[in-house]
């Protein structure tokens, strides 16, 4: 089997949503990864803070990030294995994250380099 790492995009909700609802996306998050973990599937993986976050562009300026006003940000990721991108893409349309419109989730073959 290969790793692929599925990305979890989400649109700007920036203090949209209630503290209730996020444990409540959290609690079905766990079941999900649990769910993938249950078939020796899961590698790892993990959410990504925005408190301290910085952006570094290509001119070397670092800004403090993620943007208020960008249309969608990261939210973290997990690592599956699966015998195809096919097959982990079966895994992200399961995933919470996608009860938001237009949230996303990318799913990405990870390179092994001898």
């Amino acid at each position: 089997m290969k790793e692929y790492i599925l990305l979890f995009r989400h649109e700007n909700v920036n203090g949209k949503v209630s503290p209730e609802q996020i444990q409540v996306w959290m609690k079905q998050q766990m079941e999900w990864v649990n769910s993938i973990a249950a078939k020796n599937q899961f590698v790892s993986g993990t959410g990504l803070l925005f408190d301290d976050a910085k952006v570094v562009s290509h001119k070397k300026n670092v800004t403090n990030g993620p943007f208020g006003d960008i249309k969608e940000t990261l939210g973290g990721y997990i690592t599956v294995l699966a015998n195809s991108a096919d097959e982990a893409a079966e895994f992200a349309k399961a995933a919470p994250i996608l009860q938001g419109e237009g949230n996303t989730v990318e799913v990405r073959e990870i390179s092994k380099h001898n």
